[in-house]
């Protein structure tokens, strides 16, 4: 018997059939182990020894794996054909070492690129021991994950209360997106005209020519900056008589694209289906996996996380055979079309993503396939077969039009494109966000020295507009450019900047928040190369060296890490002042915009005598009034908020009080009245702004109505109580009793009738109740709490939490459920009983002081590749932590855990005293 690993359940099952009964096919659910997420996992003072944990949730599989090789003859590790697949083989390898379940079992490595019956059984011919270099390289680039975000983000929760977290690359990322805010900020727009003269020819043919030149000089696209120096050449015009001047006809061709690596998928299903990176993977990743063909499951794509762009010979000569038959043999070129990376540290080893049979049609097989599995496959197949077609032939003409005005003479130019041969642009063109519209007009038949009269002259006023913000693709384009990240991390980068609020995402384009804003200038300030960016591309360009067995992956660490630390060092003295005080002067510009009337841009508003200055809460960083508590101005950091706060909008009409838009520290709102124009401890009447209004659309009319909520609809037929109708957290909503039913439309919450409120109402009680009232279901077990009996994770309506023994504990928003652990789920439950939520905890025991310890753990952002520490609740221990010990099962790769003997159980399970000390450690 032969034993197989595979990352994914869905390719054990279908490479089993193709492999037979002699082959026993598992999977590992893709990473086994990882560092654990607590400080000294990764100890720079014994060359970088990395400790390894075994994941909870794969102790299981490594158990059936084990139990599998008993009497089995060979163990095959065919997992994913990269570093991280390479990884994975290693670390299932390791463990089993630890377990002793290989006895004299011959170990290989297979690796495919397609999950077809050809692919992987042309694999098992040739099988190899695993690649230590790209082991190594996974190592480094864990380790420095690790480095920069466990150590990074204690001094951001430390020096910049609010913060949540920084990584290594993703920091980078996120630098592009502020600078390019900071860029549109101080972009000052400039004044320039356009002069277009629509012509005739004698036969009567129109064309547009455009103005470029006067009196012997060029006039280039901003040379005419007002509209007096249009006007003179307005005149000129209208007064000049024309004629053509020379007629030049050029041959062009274009050649096809590339076909697609990882990163121009991202960007042209981005552009071309709207699918954000994420979603393309999720989808990408389903078609490699396959699906059912008569009978049999079939991948229908090559591994979709490749920056190679070269296809296999027989992909290309089944290519050629499809665009002859589809097309005719004018499409097919006289050679195959080879084609070379461009992407900075590119790595050639594997396919460009391609169809693993590219006779399957789209039309074809999207009949197999959902909406969005059909589009990209439809994406992916164009795009291959485009690659291998024959050049578009085109041709440009110029004519350049003397026109004669006294002794003015002055130069138009009109140009037109014709396609002569369509060529690969019969079946595919690729889309740019920032591309001009081509002039494909055919220009009429000209001759030099031909008479052309004027019809009519445009003079039309511009402005230069600022660069124009990221969207995903863009910045995945951009982040490629420069040799940032690597392939199968854009996507979990661009989600992690979304999810930690640092960016949002408006109209396809990626806005810095104030949140990532001042991140970015923290480590601008005071850990600035390590947001360079040719830093970071000569750290990822290091790494390769370390895959092709060029450096040691220490001696990169070793580097890497005496200047970062060092960083890292200077600033544990400054305050907190100090570093506001830093920020507050960079980010001059987008806090204190210039005032209309040209006074004091750091003058209180409120109080008129104090400083405006930088502050940070609990929430994050925000401006405040140097006079509080006298004067409690707050607002957030963006210009605009300041520009659209305390807009009076009008009168309300019942009251007489005025209804004034106002920017709080938490954001816009609406307020009628002022303190002043109430009674004694009552408060002004306020309204939230629904989210994608911004503040400056707000009108009286707008703000009348919010304030009006909520309002009553009217009485439900069966109970005689009130239906009313309001605008929650949540979005708008109607209310009747107990119940809330969510509105799809935002207006509707303002003109919502009582028998579409009664039809909402009776529909959310025909669901049934939530699963956090009784009789829910009783959630995931996780263990038990010292205390409290039984811990559970459970879905409710405001999101994931969970539960023990009456307490409930929300789990915060940078983790993802699922991952969430029985020492993180009781540090959380006691948290919540420590301020009074659900019954009181009692003093901890020993085992509670473990799971205490654990609960100080930071964590590590396995998804983009940044490790992210999540910050201490509690004040930081300031005695020196003594090192973790370091499990024998647990030591990084062969050569440091050889020798090994404890299970990977106990590895996961540290001393309680070492446990403490390296909480203690990661808080101070």
């Amino acid at each position: 018997m032969n034993i197989v690993i595979v990352e994914s359940p869905a390719k054990a099952k279908t490479i089993n059939k193709y492999l037979g009964s002699s082959y026993e096919v598992l999977a590992s659910f893709g990473h086994v182990r990882d560092l654990p997420a607590k400080n000294g996992s990764v100890d720079p003072d014994a060359n970088f020894q990395m400790i390894w944990e075994v994941d909870a949730k794969a102790a299981s599989r490594l158990n059936d794996i084990a139990k599998a090789l008993k009497g089995a003859d060979r163990l095959i590790l065919a997992t994913d054909p990269d570093r991280e697949g390479e990884a994975i083989s290693w670390h299932v390898l390791e463990v089993m070492k630890e377990k002793r379940a290989l006895k004299d079992q011959k170990v290989e490595r297979v690796v495919f690129n397609a999950i077809t019956k050809q692919a992987v059984s042309e694999a098992m011919k040739a099988p190899r021991q695993i690649d230590g270099a790209l082991v190594d390289a996974y190592m480094a680039r864990r380790a420095l994950d690790y480095l920069v975000g466990f150590t990074l983000s204690p001094v951001l929760w430390r020096k910049l209360p609010g913060a949540r977290s920084a990584g290594r690359v993703q920091s980078v990322a996120l630098r592009l997106v502020c600078d390019r805010e900071l860029e549109i900020e101080k972009f000052v727009p400039r004044e320039y005209w356009s002069l277009v003269a629509t012509l005739l020819t004698p036969r009567g043919e129109a064309f547009e020519a455009r103005l470029v030149g006067a009196d012997g000089k060029k006039i280039a696209r901003l040379d005419i900056g007002s509209g007096a120096e249009a006007e003179d050449f307005k005149k000129a015009i209208e007064a000049a008589l024309f004629k053509v001047a020379t007629v030049e006809a050029k041959p062009a061709r274009r050649n096809p694209q590339a076909p697609f690596t990882t990163s121009t998928l991202q960007q042209e299903a981005s552009r071309k289906l709207g699918f954000a990176p994420a979603h393309t993977m999720r989808i990408a990743q389903r078609l490699y996996e396959g699906i059912d063909i008569g009978g049999e499951t079939t991948g229908l794509i090559t591994y979709m996380r490749t920056d190679g762009v070269q296809i296999a010979p027989e992909a290309v000569t089944q290519a050629r055979k499809v665009i002859g038959e589809d097309y005719g043999n004018a499409y097919v070129p006289d050679a195959p079309r080879q084609y070379q990376a461009k992407a900075k540290n590119a790595q050639e080893a594997h396919e460009a993503i391609r169809p693993t049979d590219l006779s399957r049609r789209p039309a074809t097989i999207g009949r197999r396939l959902d909406a969005d599995q059909a589009r990209l496959y439809e994406l992916i197949w164009k795009r291959t077969i485009a690659s291998q077609m024959e050049s578009a032939e085109l041709e440009r003409t110029t004519v350049d039009i003397e026109a004669k005005a006294g002794a003015r003479v002055l130069e138009l130019r009109a140009s037109g494109q014709v396609i002569k041969f369509d060529g690969f642009l019969a079946l595919y063109q690729e889309s740019r966000d920032d591309e001009e519209d081509e002039d494909s007009r055919r220009l009429p038949a000209m001759s030099e020295g031909e008479a052309v009269k004027r019809q009519s002259l445009a003079v039309t006023q511009h402005f230069t507009e600022p660069p124009p913000r990221f969207s995903e693709a863009s910045l995945v384009k951009r982040m490629e450019e420069l040799g940032i990240g690597r392939p199968s991390t854009y996507a979990s980068i661009l989600q992690v900047l979304k999810d930690r609020g640092y960016v949002k995402l408006e109209k396809k384009r990626l806005h810095g928040e104030d949140k990532g804003r001042v991140v970015v200038a923290f480590l601008e300030n005071f850990f600035s190369r390590y947001v360079e960016y040719d830093f970071t591309a000569d750290l990822e360009e290091q790494l390769d060296r370390i895959s092709n067995n060029e450096i040691a992956w220490q001696q990169v660490l070793q580097d890497f890490w005496r200047g970062f630390i060092g960083a890292v060092n200077d600033i544990k003295d400054l305050r907190v002042a100090e570093v506001l005080d830093a920020l507050d002067e960079m980010l001059g510009p987008h806090i204190y915009p210039p005032r209309a009337d040209g006074g004091d841009v750091r003058q209180c508003p409120t109080c008129g005598t104090g400083r405006l200055n930088l502050k940070a809460g609990k929430f994050g960083a925000f401006v405040g009034c140097s006079n509080y508590p006298e004067c409690r101005y707050t607002r957030p950091l963006a210009a605009d908020s300041a520009e659209s706060a305390d807009r009076v909008l009008g009168t309300d009409p019942d009251t007489g009080f005025d209804v004034t838009v106002k920017a709080g520290r938490f954001g816009p709102y609406i307020q009628l009245g002022e303190q002043k124009d109430y009674a004694e401890g009552e408060k002004p009447k306020r309204a939230g702004i629904p989210k994608g209004t911004s503040p400056a659309d707000v009108d009286l009319e707008l703000a009348l109505k919010l304030l009006s909520l909520p309002r009553e609809i009217g009485k439900h037929p069966e109970t005689g109580q009130p239906i009313t109708a309001g605008l929650g957290r949540f979005g708008p909503f109607v209310k009747h009793e107990k119940t809330y039913a969510s509105l799809e439309a935002g207006d509707e919450v303002f003109d919502i009738g009582l028998n579409r409120a009664v039809t909402l109402i009776a529909e959310k009680i025909a669901k049934g109740p939530s699963g956090r009232r009784f009789g829910a279901d009783p959630g995931k077990p996780l263990g038990d709490h010292p205390t409290l009996g039984a811990v559970a994770l459970k879905n409710g309506r405001y999101g994931a939490y969970v539960a023990a023994g009456g307490v409930n504990a929300t789990i915060p928003s940078d983790r993802t459920p699922d991952e969430v652990t029985l020492a993180e789920a009781i540090a959380l439950i006691d948290e919540r009983a420590a301020k009074g939520g659900g019954k009181k905890v009692k003093k901890a025991a020993k085992p509670a002081k473990a799971a205490k310890a654990k609960s100080d753990k930071t964590e590590s952002d396995k998804a983009d590749g940044d490790a992210e520490a999540k910050p201490a609740k509690k004040a930081a221990s300031k005695k020196a932590a003594a090192k973790p010990k370091a499990d024998a099962t647990s030591k990084a790769r062969a050569p440091v855990a050889s020798g090994a003997k404890t299970s990977p159980s106990k590895s996961s399970a540290p001393a309680k005293a070492p446990a403490k000390k390296s909480a203690g450690k990661a808080r101070g």
